[in-house]
């Protein structure tokens, strides 16, 4: 079976998933409606778990930008809403009663921004939600996974201030062009040197291979032949590393890669052939290379302390992204940081025209700050697209809809392993899968497929090498009405030969492009014709 990379790897992780969530105060952003527009009043719901007596709940809002505070039912910035019990829920993993309250909060004009805190109180105690932290608790766990060791057990409850929910009253629209493209994931140090080079001769996986923006302009000829009308590109901004998901300068393109000039050249180049071009974008952890985290590691007193989370409880003293040391996470609640991320997201739109961005590990900023991220790259270009990487279950994912256009499918993808690869779903329980996640999320919430991509095993590799398979796979994922995504090298029969599972890591399924005689050229025709049919398909409707 696959190796997925998230917070819900294993059966023991989603149990630790199910105990949090299913503790202390928990809306989880639960509104109704979920993308609320001018004049409509939003139902909030927050779930109290047995381990808190609450007696009381409260919801403490603003719509001026401020943060709420409020205690015990009385607010000192913003307005108290007193919430309403109306039902009980026995969880039987929990072992005890869920209790439901809620209360409406009243509509607002277009463009305003609601802010809101919740605590739940009695007499003897009060507990601000969402509590306990439910990131921290599933990220602690899936660290200690992934670097072999037990999971560790669920911490004591800490007081804390509460986190900060909020939603936006808008028209914003996932732009129309999103769901009628075919999209090219590109590997950038993997797909082509361009402007004459070759390979670099690289010994390893984790070696750079020599891929250059170049390359990818070089090769557009190829893509548009193929169909495709949009790139995604992998990291492409200064960083140590070959994937570059670990940054170092956001205001620049990494210059082995071709620096700002191969950007530009190629975002022109593209545009010219009526080709999109998204950017991969991390806003969840920089590189602890970066200047702004070595400010900070090495001064207590630094401005930019704040922008981290250093904590003694873990391992390396500073929270990470999965306990990797070079990765440290940004505290994106703290207002210098986050204005400082959405300044990144509106330079790249701005001064290089591109169409959008694919956002690393979504659910780490969680809903509030992609709010605040909607809000800056709509601002800026309307018909950006912006869609997260977020590996949770699916009524987790439902709390991004008005917060992105989109989220890359996982679970479709799981769908699409255990039918056709594996051999465990028959294509009847593919079917009726697809037809309940579809009708699960709302047509304007675009959910993009995939086979495969850089973080799990080929395709072709989890299939055995079973070409037909890839193929029964593809025409069923290019007849759904959300975009496909093609990780480069699958249409020309890319493969890898070790897997994931057989403890090698994420590396293996990044091998350089085939081109040439090389590729599988009956393979690349069939993904020519399917394409082409799907685009036939969609100029119909």
């Amino acid at each position: 079976m696959d190796f997925v990379f998230g917070t819900l790897a294993t059966d023991e992780l989603k149990l630790v998933h199910h105990r949090v969530m299913r503790r202390g105060v928990q809306h989880q952003f639960e509104i109704a409606p979920r993308d609320p527009l001018p004049e409509e009043p939003v139902l909030i719901t927050v779930r109290v778990g047995q381990d808190v007596p609450a007696e009381q709940v409260t919801v403490y809002y603003t719509t001026d930008g401020s943060i709420p505070k409020g205690s015990r039912g009385i607010a000192t910035q913003g307005t108290a809403l007193p919430l309403t019990l109306v039902d009980y829920v026995w969880d039987t993993l929990a072992w005890g009663y869920i209790a439901i309250w809620q209360g409406i909060l009243p509509a607002q004009g277009e463009h305003t921004l609601v802010t809101y805190r919740i605590s739940a109180w009695s007499a003897t105690i009060e507990v601000y939600g969402d509590y306990p932290e439910f990131k921290a608790t599933t990220e602690r766990a899936a660290a200690a996974f992934f670097r072999g060791e037990p999971v560790p057990p669920d911490p004591a409850p800490q007081a804390f201030a509460g986190d900060v929910f909020n939603y936006s009253v808008d028209r914003y629209q996932t732009p129309h062009w999103v769901k009628q493209s075919v999209i090219y994931q590109v590997f950038v140090d993997r797909f082509y040197p361009g402007e004459g080079r070759n390979w670099s001769g690289a010994r390893s996986l984790t070696d750079f291979h020599g891929g250059t923006l170049w390359g990818v302009r070089d090769q557009l000829d190829y893509l548009q032949d193929l169909g495709i009308d949009c790139l995604w590109l992998t990291p492409t901004f200064v960083s140590p590393s070959y994937h570059g998901y670990d940054i170092t300068d956001y205001y620049h393109v990494e210059a082995r890669l071709g620096g700002d000039e191969a950007m530009r050249a190629l975002i022109s180049a593209a545009h010219a052939r009526g080709i999109r071009v998204i950017l991969d974008l991390v806003c969840n952890h920089i590189s602890s290379e970066h200047p702004i985290f070595q400010a900070a590691l090495n001064d207590p007193a630094s401005p930019y302390r704040d922008w981290f989370v250093f904590d003694p409880r873990e391992p390396i003293g500073y929270k990470t992204f999965f306990g990797v040391a070079n990765m440290p996470y940004l505290n994106l609640q703290h207002p210098d940081a986050r204005d400082y991320m959405l300044d990144v997201a509106r330079y790249w739109l701005r001064e290089f025209d591109v169409d959008g961005y694919r956002l690393d590990h979504a659910n780490g900023p969680g809903p509030a700050f992609w709010t605040h991220f909607q809000r800056a790259v709509k601002t800026e270009k309307a018909d950006a697209f912006c869609f997260g990487e977020i590996v949770e279950a699916p009524d987790v994912l439902r709390q991004y809809i008005g917060r992105l256009d989109g989220l890359l499918d996982f679970h479709l993808e799981d769908a699409f392993r255990n039918t056709f690869a594996y051999g465990i779903w028959s294509e009847a329980q593919f079917d009726q899968f697809s037809a309940r996640h579809q009708r699960y999320f709302p047509d304007s919430f675009v959910l993009p497929t995939f086979l495969d991509n850089h973080d799990m095993d080929r395709f072709l590799y989890a299939a055995k090498g079973d070409q037909d398979a890839l193929k029964r796979a593809a025409i069923r994922q290019m007849a759904l009405p959300h975009p496909p995504i093609i990780y480069y090298g699958t249409e020309v029969g890319l493969t890898q030969t070790e897997g994931k599972n057989d403890g090698f890591g994420l590396d293996v399924s990044r091998l350089p492009m085939r081109w040439g005689t090389e590729q599988d050229t009956a393979l690349l025709a069939f993904y020519k014709a399917l394409i082409a049919k799907r685009k036939v398909a969609h100029e119909a409707l």
